[in-house]
């Protein structure tokens, strides 16, 4: 069997005559199961070169029916996104789902059951019909939120790697991509309003190469953008594949970018905004967007256009960032300790926070869900603080439909989980996987802690002693992938995976103990198959012996933890 991510139960029954598909195989889809079948069609058909035409009369009664048939069904009695996969005595193959994605899902483990050659793009043994064992599969998924960020800001991605990416996501039964659009480094999605934001934004003339430590750079300008009809593209190939696509929009901190094509949403009188460029190097830019009515304005026409591209049938959320804001051009701002007069938020935490609270009744408003990282909840009472301190204004506090993003380690997801919010723990001592796979030496650009395939392997969304009803706030989990130091397709693939794999277990599979009682030995023995997977997809991995040659970095400097704890 050797799947990945593990299903709930499995049963192989090699006392049966497995399923062979050809020529002959015929596709019967039930009302309510064409992304599978589209899918099916496209992928299966041109591995084996299978037509795959439609059954005669339409699809088999209950999913089954005689042999050369695969039958795809509805059983909304499984549940959401769970799946049942069966091959039955007299050679048919029989998928049915709690509901569509349910049904793809269990497209994808057919896929998996049929070998490697099942993921390449042409036939590489011509003649050769693919066999299926007879087996009985029944599985689900733990959690509804299964995720992936790909910083696309910091190094621009073509569309087509995006269009990859989603495509290995859903090899992994992963269902979320988080594309973080926007940054101090580049602006990257098309606002038609305001053109400055790409033709200024989305350009620098040169990359720090490595940490911000080292002294190298890449003279070479760097930048690129994807047209709203490049979005809608990606936003309706993910949705075929059952991931939702959720937007990044960085405010009011990391927007060097924005503020470097339209300078009056800076600062504008501590800083000569209009000398600003896009940065060309990394880490927490301290130019921030001005606290005023305009700015104001001009993001929400940004998020008009986005809420067009990335509509609310494929996913309710839309993330603002809300992180690391530097306050030093605040405190020196007369404009914005005005504001926090005028507005009663006692201090520049709170205006970061009166910052968020207007974007996320703004959204609410349209019927979205703001979703952001952490430090939207400081400021308030969500947020553990000394008995003495006194709580924000509650104006500034989000509001219980605002998600929360949990980046620096499980706390600030704990603390929104008990205070009543969504959470997706994301953290970056665990999950972060830009952050280095090995302590040795060969390892490209290493950064942060190290991070095995193991350790990812054993990464619990939920941690130890969460009450239920806070735990039933966490909606899953997600993987973040940032390109500072990753400036090609082969550097996001390397630090990606095989950890990806180990992830997609840790939130798929509903069968997993403990972290420390899990069996890491036979998840490794299954990766040598999935490796040969990943291999016919063309992923330029991590080897488990280490990085070949040419994936090595030398010279190029990165910023290793020393000595930091694990649970930091």
């Amino acid at each position: 069997m050797d799947l990945v991510p593990a299903p709930a139960s499995h049963v192989h029954r090699p006392d049966r005559a497995g399923v062979v598909l050809d020529a002959s195989t015929v596709l019967a889809a039930a009302p309510g199961t064409g992304t599978a079948e589209r899918w099916l069609r496209t992928t299966l058909g041109a591995a084996f070169g299978l037509p795959l035409p439609p059954a005669p009369g339409g699809t088999a009664p209950h999913g089954t029916g005689p042999g050369g048939v695969m039958a795809l069904r509805l059983d909304p009695g499984l549940g959401p996104e769970a799946y049942r996969l069966t091959t039955t005595a007299d050679g048919a193959v029989d998928i049915a789902g709690g509901d569509a994605a349910g049904v793809f899902w269990g497209a994808q483990t057919l896929r998996q059951l049929l070998g490697p050659d099942a993921f390449r793009r042409a036939p590489v043994r011509p003649g050769t019909a693919p066999r299926l064992a007879a087996t009985r599969i029944e599985d689900r998924p733990r959690f509804a939120w299964r995720g992936l960020l790909l910083d696309v800001a910091r190094h621009f991605l073509p569309k087509d790697d995006v269009l990859r990416q989603l495509d290995l996501l859903a090899a992994h039964k992963l269902n979320v991509l988080h594309l973080h659009l926007t940054d101090d480094q580049g602006w990257r999605v098309e606002i038609r309003r305001h053109p400055r934001l790409t033709e200024v934004g989305a350009w620098r003339p040169r990359t720090k190469r490595g940490h911000r430590a080292s002294p190298l750079w890449d003279d070479t300008p760097h930048g690129g953008f994807y047209t709203q009809d490049d979005l809608r593209e990606i936003v309706a190939y993910a949705a075929d594949r059952h991931i939702r696509v959720v937007p990044e929009i960085d405010l009011p901190g990391h927007s060097q970018a924005a503020i470097a094509a339209y300078p009056h949403l800076g600062n504008t009188d501590v800083v000569d905004t209009a000398a600003l460029g896009v940065w060309d190097t990394w880490g927490i830019s301290p130019h921030v967007l001005a606290p005023t009515e305009e700015t104001l304005r001009f993001y929400e026409g940004v998020l008009e256009e986005v809420l067009d591209i990335f509509p609310a049938t494929t996913s309710p959320f839309v993330h603002i960032g809300g992180d690391e804001c530097p306050k030093g051009q605040w405190r020196a701002s007369a404009t914005a300790q005005a504001r926090i007069r005028e507005l009663g938020v006692g201090d520049e935490d709170g205006l970061q926070a009166w910052f968020v609270r207007h974007f996320d009744r703004w959204l609410a408003d349209r019927g979205r869900r703001l979703i952001g990282w952490d430090e939207i909840l400081e400021g308030g009472p969500a947020r553990p603080s000394p008995a003495t301190a006194p709580p924000a204004p509650p104006a500034v506090l989000p509001s219980p439909g605002a998600a929360v993003s949990s980046w620096r380690g499980y706390a600030g997801g704990v603390a929104a989980a008990r205070a009543g919010h969504d959470v997706v723990m994301c953290p970056e001592q665990h999950v972060y996987l830009d952050h280095r796979q090995d302590g040795g030496p060969d390892e490209p650009v290493p950064i942060g802690y190290v991070r095995t395939l193991e350790d990812v392997y054993r990464f619990d969304p939920l941690p130890p002693g969460l009450p239920a009803d806070a735990a039933a706030h966490v909606l899953g989990a997600q993987a973040n992938v940032w390109t500072e130091v990753l400036d090609s397709r082969s550097r996001v693939d390397y630090q990606t995976f095989p950890r990806l794999a180990a992830f997609a277990e840790a939130v798929w599979s509903t069968t997993l103990p403990a972290p420390a009682d899990r069996d890491f030995p036979d998840f490794a023995r299954r990766m040598t198959t999935h490796y040969r997977r990943l291999d016919a997809l063309g992923v330029a991995y991590r080897p488990p012996g280490g990085p070949a040659p040419w994936q090595r970095r030398p010279g190029v400097l990165g910023r290793p933890i020393e000595g930091a704890p694990p649970d930091v």
